[in-house]
């Protein structure tokens, strides 16, 4: 019989209070895939839901609700058959499991499961935790990439059909626990439909980034995992696969998001953009023939961006910003690691990104094990000495599946998770205390915005002509940014002198 479908996700913003203040908010583009996927035939256009082939589509955004509440009235209005709550793993809010975002799933499925409604969940965590799920209101938790498992789902329990046998899927049969053999990640992404972008609304996202940063920006993600070994990584969905959509792929889904809203910028959200210089290449030469003008940013590595003319096709393309995943600067911590890329790397493809106009900017990591007050100065150091654009500062973290999980798993007795991305909390017994890195984490930032603003002040005592509104702002701030990073540097001297005297 026909079913009717409620898509969501358990993202919210409300619950992660750091993101909604910074104001950068993406839809869940892996949430609109699985809408996609599950349906055949011409579109139906609208922000609400739609129909095709008798089943019933329906999508509601958990991003701006205040909570998990939030979907009980919409679970009474729609009277949904199947709840799909499938989270967006292109997202490192998401591959993160945060345990605020796990007990808003589980709030949401209870709801939806005590009003006779099938519960399907797939995200990181779900597949790290399928049990957890399985006794909070889950019916069924689909393992690794979902897509094809969700669309045999909703054919079997369509039909009337018993589904515990479908690969790629936990559940309880008789009250025990099965779990079946996991599928084969899918090779061909073109093969995939473009997201069921016209069911969101994108009011709220539009008003959020044009109010805050004066331009509205969206997501796409071109490629699937990460063929590379950080023993810190999970890697839940994909495994260790890397698979690309061909640049023609892409370019369709940027000209129907130009058919659909206007937008200014694109993050591609992948974990890798563009593996191949062949492929940064084509997609630039297709970008340059269909005449599309971009904006873009992108997460990339080191050993990459060194490869001859890769940065100089991101330029030739619209890339205007590149986060690089640097985490140290020390050498034996990258090593220890198995980061795959030198110090040497890392200086010279941020020089060839300024010389291209293209921004670096810096992913790192302190907290790793073993890492030393010598090291993490180091670290500092090449922050100063190569000044990134900017900078986001994390501590190492612990995720199931990984060599370094497996390292410090025994000492995740009290928490294993952050609650919200500014948690930050060391879980693990390391060199220092967990408040250490907490406050090395905004000594850090100080220091960095501090020497910006020097350099922009020098800049324009330089270059009086250049003054404008926000040059002159970004220069002032020195006035902000220099006494708060000499207290900040107390503040950590008081729980650690010693290091905090070395850095």
């Amino acid at each position: 019989m026909p079913l009717r479908m409620l898509f969501t996700h358990s993202y919210f913003l409300k619950l992660d209070p750091k993101q909604d203040q910074w104001n950068k908010p993406y839809p869940p583009v892996m949430t609109l895939l699985a809408a996609a996927g599950v349906l055949e035939g011409e579109r139906v256009r609208g922000v609400r839901g739609r129909e095709e082939d008798n089943h019933t589509i329906a999508f509601f955004d958990t991003m701006f609700a205040d909570g998990p509440e939030a979907i009980f009235p919409v679970l009474e209005r729609e009277r949904p058959d199947m709840l799909v709550i499938f989270d967006d793993g292109f997202n490192y809010l998401t591959k993160m499991c945060l345990t605020n975002m796990r007990e808003a799933a589980w709030n949401m499925a209870r709801k939806a499961q005590l009003a006779g409604c099938k519960v399907v969940v797939c995200s990181s965590d779900a597949t790290d935790h399928y049990r957890a799920y399985l006794d909070h209101g889950v019916d069924f938790v689909l393992l690794g990439e979902g897509e094809q498992t969700l669309a045999e789902l909703v054919k079997a329990l369509d039909a009337g059909q018993p589904a515990d046998q479908l690969p790629g899927l936990a559940c309880k049969v008789n009250g025990a626990v099965r779990v079946n053999p996991r599928r084969p990640v899918m090779s061909d992404l073109d093969a995939l439909p473009l997201p069921a972008w016209e069911l969101v609304d994108l009011t709220e996202y539009r008003r959020r980034w044009e109010t805050h940063w004066g331009y509205f920006s969206l997501n796409i993600a071109t490629t699937r995992g990460c063929p590379f070994k950080c023993n810190w990584c999970a890697k839940p969905i994909y495994g260790d696969t890397y698979k690309m959509r061909s640049p023609e792929h892409v370019v369709a889904e940027i000209e129907m998001l130009q058919e659909l809203t206007p937008f200014e910028h694109i993050w591609f959200c992948d974990d890798i953009f563009g593996l191949k210089r062949t492929w940064v290449l084509e997609f630039a030469e297709l970008i340059r023939q269909k005449g599309i003008r971009l904006r873009y940013k992108i997460q990339s590595r080191a050993d990459l961006l060194v490869m001859d003319q890769y940065i100089e096709g991101l330029k030739a393309s619209g890339c205007e910003e590149v986060w690089m995943g640097v985490e140290s600067g020390a050498q034996e911590i990258l090593d220890a690691m198995d980061k795959g890329i030198t110090l040497d790397q890392v200086r010279t493809a941020t020089r060839k990104l300024k010389e291209n106009g293209i921004k670096p900017c810096f992913f790192i990591q302190f907290g790793y094990l073993g890492e030393t007050a010598d090291q993490i100065r180091q670290t500092i150091d090449l922050i100063m000495e190569l000044m990134p654009h900017d900078i986001g500062i994390s501590v190492s973290y612990p995720l199931p599946g990984t060599g370094f999980f497996e390292r410090v798993r025994n000492e995740l007795v009290g928490k294993a998770n952050w609650t919200d991305s500014n948690d930050l909390d060391l879980m693990f017994k390391n060199t220092y205390p967990p408040e250490f890195y907490k406050k090395l984490h905004h000594f850090v930032h100080q220091k960095f915005r501090r020497r910006h603003a020097l350099a922009k002040l020098r800049s324009l005592l330089q270059n009086p002509a250049t003054i404008n509104r926000n040059s002159l702002k970004k220069a002032l701030s020195i006035l902000y940014y220099g006494p708060s990073s000499v207290l900040a540097k107390r503040r950590l001297k008081a729980i650690q002198p010693d290091a905090a005297d070395s850095l």
